[in-house]
């Protein structure tokens, strides 16, 4: 090997540790740069993915009531989102106009009126879609509704003693009236929870339906009861609703009164009254002698004097 050779191989070996420390400090950079991004990642908090139910309810005025809801799931738990803003759009075609918006409540919920001057699009269908933005801890979401323009109509009819409801179901998505015929409607009578179902009927060719009301309903001061008629969930026209009040029912005072003693009122019967105080009596009798006797006992125990020894 001559003299150049040497020096290059000389040359190489001194900077060969040079060149190991840069590679292994170029691999620590990287495994720091790695770790921090693992951490940040692992740091940052994940959005909350809110579940967004969206239904809308055409009422008997023309009205259409639209029903939204928040809610999550956390750990395995549904927890409902309150005080969040829903906004409201109407879809026509490429069109979109905004509504309006509400607040959810406690429950997680909103209702929503929209007034009856609504255009169905070319198909006679009302579109509607209900959008959260979402914030710095939720992801946004959105819903869509699309229904058919319909309206259900209830009429009271009294006949002697018999009391019954006229339903009849009618398409209005094309602007002619077109009755909606082998559709089952339901009857409710509103209560203080839930409504309380009375009956349900279906359509006729016609689009009518009649359903018999109960006279023994109870009602309120005035014997007033609110019937409900009812389409749920229909694939066509979605939810449909009409209300009326009628004095079918029997007067029922919202006045708090004192209840008579009895069972079931909050005053038992005097005879139980004074059942009870004598068993109570004799009960703590049996004590009360027996504590006597036993400190008779103590008191007759015969005390022994010990005699001084001389």
């Amino acid at each position: 090997m001559n003299s150049a050779g040497a020096l290059l191989l000389y040359a190489a070996l001194l900077l060969l540790p040079a060149g190991l420390k840069a590679q292994t400090d170029s691999i620590k950079k990287d495994s720091v740069k790695a770790t921090e991004a693992t951490v940040a990642e692992k740091t940052t908090p994940e959005l909350i993915s809110p579940s967004l139910s969206f239904a809308c309810v055409q009422k008997g005025d023309n009205t259409v009531q639209l029903n939204a809801a928040l809610k999550t799931k956390i750990k395995g738990t549904f927890i409902k989102l309150p005080h969040l803003k829903i906004k409201f759009i109407i879809v026509n075609g490429e069109e979109e106009k905004e509504l309006g918006y509400g607040i959810t409540n406690g429950e997680g919920k909103l209702s929503f009126i929209v007034k009856d001057s609504l255009t169905p699009d070319a198909e006679g269908k009302l579109h509607f879609k209900a959008l959260f933005a979402g914030n710095k801890m939720m992801e946004s979401a959105e819903e869509e509704v699309a229904v058919k323009r319909a309206r259900l109509e209830i009429v009271p009819v009294k006949e002697d003693s018999l009391l019954t409801v006229k339903l009849k179901l009618i398409d209005v998505g094309t602007g002619t009236e077109v009755p909606v015929k082998e559709t089952e409607l339901g009857v409710f009578v509103k209560r203080s929870f839930l409504p309380m179902k009375i009956g349900t009927a279906s359509t006729d060719e016609n689009g009518e339906a009649s359903v018999e009301i109960p006279a023994s309903l109870p009602g309120d001061v005035k014997g007033n009861i609110t019937l409900l008629a009812k389409l749920d969930e229909n694939e066509t026209y979605g939810n449909l609703e009409a209300v009326v009040v009628q004095p079918w029912g029997v007067p029922v005072s919202n006045v708090i009164q004192e209840q008579p003693r009895a069972l079931w009122s909050p005053h038992p019967p005097i005879w139980m009254l004074v059942t009870f105080f004598i068993l109570m009596g004799v009960v703590w009798g049996h004590f009360l002698v027996i504590v006597y006797q036993l400190w008779r006992l103590r008191k007759e125990e015969p005390h022994t004097m010990t005699q001084p020894m001389t």
